[in-house]
């Protein structure tokens, strides 16, 4: 059974301000390491860009506020498990991009990502991962939506991610 990810972030400023360049010299380089790590089965597109299509009507959580954007970067994207999810998240090219996230976003009341395990046919909708997302924010990890700190087994137990895979997918990511 597959495992979702959303991520949802909030520029601190507008989009097109300078100090956003950072974040958008690196996003198209990020996006195409996603595409080729170790684990990934899919990503959503967005309905207004090139690329994979989008699963459905982009909507965002009860957090977004609309500041002349129009938009918010998140991501939605399906794994095989958790390790391959962990070891793309916090190494390599998307590690370097998130260190310097306080540079581009707002600190958040939120959790910065929702995880759970896809259960249907299909991709997960953008609507799907909000409400996983709130309901994270609302009642903590469960079964519904967990974080990398509190996962759960597909079968709704906690577990614990193996630290042995994740760094053998590390080391195999470096050398390629």
């Amino acid at each position: 059974m597959p495992l979702a990810l959303y991520t949802f972030g909030m520029f601190a400023r507008p989009s097109a301000d300078p100090v956003n360049d950072g974040f958008h010299a690196l996003n198209d380089r990020v996006l195409l390491s996603v595409d080729q790590a170790e684990g990934m089965i899919a990503r959503s597109g967005y309905a207004s860009d090139p690329g994979p299509a989008s699963w459905g009507p982009e909507v965002y959580p009860r957090f977004y506020e609309e500041r002349g954007d129009g938009w918010s970067p998140a991501t939605l994207s399906l794994w095989t498990d958790l390790e391959a999810m962990f070891a793309f998240t916090y190494s390599g090219l998307h590690a370097a991009a998130l260190s310097r996230g306080r540079e581009w976003f707002e600190k958040p009341a939120w959790p910065p990502l929702a995880i759970w395990w896809h259960r249907n046919a299909g991709y997960p909708t953008w609507a799907d991962a909000v409400r996983r997302h709130e309901h994270l924010h609302d009642f903590g990890p469960t079964a519904t939506a967990f974080t990398f700190k509190a996962p759960f087994h597909e079968q709704g137990a906690p577990v614990r991610l193996d630290k042995a895979r994740i760094q053998a997918l590390r080391s195999a990511r470096a050398e390629s």
